[in-house]
């Protein structure tokens, strides 16, 4: 059987925010952000549910029907997030008001990975995917990236997405994505790896 998907609403909210904030709690990416753990643990909720809004109103959440995996996208016109630069400009600013304003992390973090997205094309972004710890392994977060890019594919649409290390890096590959070749080295931090995928297929375009 396969795994079924649907589009999240906001009464999916608390569900799929407890599962980012559990499944991203020990990444090295939020370790960096909130490097304190007592700290992480009462801010980094807060921070994956401001990210969980922020998919409802600028793209969508997809999840599997029992709520065990979801992901994170952002649907991007070429041009960047807003035809007058103002989100991608006051966006990390406003985060970081909104969720820890003494912790400069949270907008340094929103303005590096700004600087680093593409933004001559328009795309789907892969912002977050996350799958509960106990149901690893059976391909939940696979079936989640591939829904999207068979749409891609179909509809001749790119895709971009941060890897934030080398085993989701080396998934990402063998799914159409590239390197970019620039990565992103958090300052005392982990490294990121831009990836761009070009769609496939007849109606795939240049």
């Amino acid at each position: 059987m396969g795994v079924e998907i649907r589009r999240a609403g906001e009464g999916d909210r608390a569900d799929v925010v407890r599962l980012l904030d559990e499944a991203f709690m020990g990444d090295p990416v939020s370790c960096w952000v909130f490097p304190g753990e007592e700290h992480r643990r009462r801010t980094h909720g807060a921070m994956m549910g401001a990210f969980f809004d922020m998919a409802l109103a600028e793209g969508y959440v997809d999840v599997t029907e029992d709520r065990a995996a979801a992901a994170l996208w952002w649907s991007v016109p070429a041009g960047g997030p807003d035809g007058e630069g103002q989100a991608e400009q006051d966006g990390p600013a406003q985060l970081r008001q909104a969720i820890d304003p003494e912790n400069e992390r949270v907008e340094l973090i929103g303005r590096l990975t700004d600087a680093s997205h593409p933004t001559d094309r328009a795309h789907q972004y892969l912002h977050m995917i996350a799958v509960r710890p106990d149901r690893q392994g059976e391909g939940l977060g696979t079936a989640l990236v591939t829904a999207v890019l068979d749409r891609c594919d179909r509809e001749g649409e790119h895709a971009y997405l941060e890897a934030s290390n080398a085993r989701s890096r080396d998934l990402y590959e063998r799914l159409g994505f590239g390197f970019t070749g620039t990565p992103l080295d958090l300052p005392g931090g982990p490294r990121m790896w831009p990836m761009w995928r070009e769609p496939r297929g007849p109606e795939a375009s240049a």
